[in-house]
């Protein structure tokens, strides 16, 4: 049976969904698993929030408990023999500014993460809630921000919202070729209504040449999620396609 591996809450997500053709993310895309599409548009979508209240198997790490995770990821599903389809996320990359947070990652799921310097920034007052994420790469800073309003919002059921924030399961290629997964477990998230966006982010830079023609690209959405606290389960096995 899975267990508990990580506890935490993961707090004010900004989201920022780009428009992308399949056949680029074909490289990343792991055995078994399909891409996820909305009305038929293939999203990836770059992420900034703040993890705080980390635990590892129920136990806090010192100095290790709070800090900002930016990651670029997009939307799969795996459908099971049985016919079960679970929505989950292929992570690009991921960069936290914790180096043990990376070594476990990268150590005990194989996951894509990084470790930068980052920069957090929540101000809420009567009129607005002002997040801005921000990270260092090769001595360049890139930064993700929204202005929103300070009332959060039930996400609305069959909106592009709910589709981007209801996948939860992580897929991962291991270095064997094979697929493993792992549950997120977390109750559906409210979202403050976005009034104002502002990135400044070189994505070939960050992610490679396959992403460089981001750059000139809007955003097709942004949105800032409350977030809540999470559970990732391990144990939950590999997928053999």
């Amino acid at each position: 049976m899975p267990k508990t591996f990580l506890t935490a809450e993961w707090r004010k997500l900004i989201m920022a969904q780009y428009e992308i053709a399949p056949e680029t993310l074909a490289p990343w895309l792991p055995r078994g698993l399909e891409l996820d599409l909305y009305q038929g548009r293939c999203y990836v979508s770059l992420v900034g929030f703040l993890f705080d209240r980390v635990r590892l198997k129920g136990l806090p790490i010192p100095f290790h408990t709070r800090f900002e995770e930016v990651n670029l990821r997009f939307y799969v599903v795996h459908t099971a023999p049985d016919g079960t389809r679970r929505r989950g996320v292929v992570f690009i990359r991921e960069f936290v500014p914790r180096a043990a947070i990376t070594f476990v990652a990268n150590t005990f799921y194989e996951e894509p993460y990084s470790t930068l310097p980052t920069l957090s920034s929540i101000v809420k007052s009567q009129q607005s809630l002002d997040v801005q994420y921000s990270w260092k790469h090769r001595g360049r800073w890139h930064s993700l921000g929204v202005e929103a309003s300070p009332a959060a919002q039930p996400i609305a059921a069959g909106s592009e919202e709910e589709f981007i924030t209801e996948h939860y399961w992580g897929y991962t290629r291991r270095g064997n070729g094979s697929t493993s997964a792992y549950e997120v477990q977390h109750p559906r998230w409210e979202t403050y209504p976005v009034l104002l966006h502002a990135l400044d982010v070189d994505f070939g830079a960050l992610y490679g040449e396959a992403f460089a023609m981001l750059n000139s690209q809007e955003p097709a959405s942004v949105l800032l999620a409350e977030g809540s606290p999470v559970s990732v389960l391990s144990g939950s096995g590999e997928i053999i396609a």
